[in-house]
């Protein structure tokens, strides 16, 4: 078996998250680890992260902003050799995630730059509030050509879309956040998928949380494990 998965780091403690790191070890899946804002924001989050060695590291701030101001951003993590995976608002335009991916790949060729596209948080109900008018599906569909026009690696999105999106996006990773061992279990999470299901559906990666690191971390790898058996 060889899925990648993506343990996000939902926390401000380089405690806990030296605790997912060692439980969290098994040569059976591919592992790599999602730091969002609310670590990298912490006191000690970036320096943590800037003395990770050999495992994937997936930096999640979602650029959005004018195209300047994202790449100066990217200049700035110059310092954190280890980082693999990055990503940004496709709804930010064409200009800014070009710009984004030329400044990624001049400090690190090999970071991959990852289009996020609808939030697995909404709904076609939140779409609506915002102003929008296309239905969730189509834009999303709209969003992840916008981020292959753009030349970016790989896109986020919805396993429920990962099918639709695979064949668009065919030699870009797809990764798919919103994943949860049980369905029911949805917390602030709209569009939830299993993570057997995400494979099933095209995903190349998936981002599992608090379903692996509440509780027991080993065991819910073994879970895991056997969930995709």
């Amino acid at each position: 078996m060889n899925k990648k998965i993506f343990i996000a780091c939902d926390t401000t403690s380089t405690k806990k998250v030296r605790k997912i790191i060692k439980d969290s070890n098994t040569n059976k899946l591919k592992i790599g680890y999602k730091f969002g804002l609310q670590f990298f924001y912490s006191q000690k989050g970036r320096f943590f992260l800037s003395k990770i060695k050999n495992k994937i590291i997936f930096l999640d701030i979602k650029l959005n902003d004018i195209p300047n101001t994202c790449s100066e951003a990217l200049n700035s993590l110059k310092d954190i050799k280890n980082i693999k995976y990055i990503t940004a608002h496709v709804n930010g335009g064409y200009e800014m995630l070009r710009a984004i991916k030329k400044s990624a790949k001049k400090i690190n060729s090999n970071i991959k730059v990852l289009g996020v596209t609808v939030l697995t948080s909404i709904s076609n109900k939140s779409l609506i509030k915002i102003g929008h008018t296309k239905s969730l599906n189509n834009l999303v569909i709209q969003q992840a050509k916008l981020a292959k026009a753009a030349g970016l690696d790989g896109v986020v999105c919805s396993g429920h879309e990962a099918k639709a999106i695979k064949k668009i996006c065919k030699k870009m990773e797809i990764v798919t956040p919103g994943i949860r061992m049980m369905k029911d279990k949805t917390q602030d999470q709209k569009r939830v998928i299993t993570p057997k299901e995400a494979f099933e559906n095209g995903a190349d990666s998936v981002v599992i949380g608090r379903s692996i690191t509440n509780g027991n971390i080993k065991k819910n790898i073994q879970r895991l494990i056997k969930s995709l058996e």
